[in-house]
C-alpha cells in the first residue's frame, strides 16, 4: 500500500519508519524543509516540502493512487482541511488525522474522519491512574469509564476456565500471556499459575476485580 502523510514531525518520522518497516511505500509532506533535515533517519520515500492541504502537493506525493492519507503536523486546522481534501477530492479510502483540541476532535469524528487525540487519551489515561493507582492501566476509553489493566492470576482464580471469571457488563478477560506468548481468551481456556491477564472493566467494576485479583 502507498501512504501519503502530512506532517513530518516526531510523529510523521515514526509513522513513516514504521509502514516502510511493513514493507508499504511512504511519501511525506511537511512546509518546513528543515524538517527532512532534522529526521533521525532516513526513509526511502519521497520527502516534499509543501502544504499538506495544497492539491498539487498532494498529487505530487502521490495522492491519486495512495491507500491510506494520514495528517499528522503540529495544527489542527492543516490536519482537518488536508484530511477532507484527500478523503473527498482525492477519494482516498482510509484517512485519520492528529486532532490537538478534544472539542474538536468529536466534531471532526462527525464528518465520518477518524481522529487521534492525544489530549482526550492521555486525560483518560491519568484520571484513571490517579483514581485507581494499585492496577496497571494499559489503555482508556471515552473519558476513562472503561479501562483496560494487566494483572497476574491469582491463586483463587488457577483452574478455572475464562467463562467463569468473566462478569457480563463489568469485566472481561480479552488475552491470556502464557510463557510469554500471547493468546486471544476463549471461555474454555483454563488459567494457570503465571498467567499474565489482559481484562478489559468498567471503573465501577474495578473494586471487585481488585477482590478476585487479591490486589486489596
Amino acid at each position: 500500500m502507498h501512504v501519503v502523510i502530512g506532517g513530518y514531525g516526531r510523529v510523521g518520522r515514526f509513522l513513516a519508519f514504521m509502514l516502510e518497516e511493513h514493507g508499504h511505500s511512504v511519501a511525506v509532506i511537511d512546509r518546513n524543509a528543515e524538517a527532512f533535515a532534522e529526521a533521525g533517519h532516513d526513509i526511502k520515500g519521497r520527502r516534499i516540502t509543501g502544504e499538506v492541504f495544497d492539491r498539487s502537493t498532494l498529487e505530487k506525493a502521490g495522492i491519486r493512487h495512495a491507500g491510506a492519507y494520514a495528517a499528522v503536523t503540529s495544527g489542527d486546522n492543516s490536519n482537518i482541511v488536508s484530511a477532507r481534501v484527500a478523503r473527498e477530492r482525492f477519494s482516498v479510502p482510509c484517512v485519520v488525522a492528529r486532532i490537538f483540541d478534544p472539542h474538536r476532535a468529536v466534531i471532526y469524528e462527525r464528518f465520518g474522519i477518524p481522529t487521534v487525540s492525544g489530549v482526550n487519551w492521555s486525560s483518560a489515561m491519568l484520571l484513571a491512574s490517579i483514581l485507581e493507582p494499585e492496577v496497571k492501566i494499559r489503555a482508556a476509553y471515552g473519558g476513562g469509564e472503561v479501562v483496560t489493566i494487566t494483572a497476574d492470576a491469582s491463586t483463587q482464580l488457577t483452574g478455572k476456565m475464562v467463562s467463569n471469571v468473566d462478569y457480563p457488563g463489568k469485566f472481561s478477560i480479552s488475552a491470556v500471556v502464557r510463557d510469554g506468548v500471547a493468546h486471544l481468551a476463549e471461555p474454555r481456556m483454563e488459567l494457570i499459575k503465571g498467567d499474565r491477564l489482559s481484562i478489559t472493566v468498567t471503573r465501577d467494576a474495578l473494586p471487585e476485580l481488585k477482590k478476585l485479583l487479591d490486589l486489596d
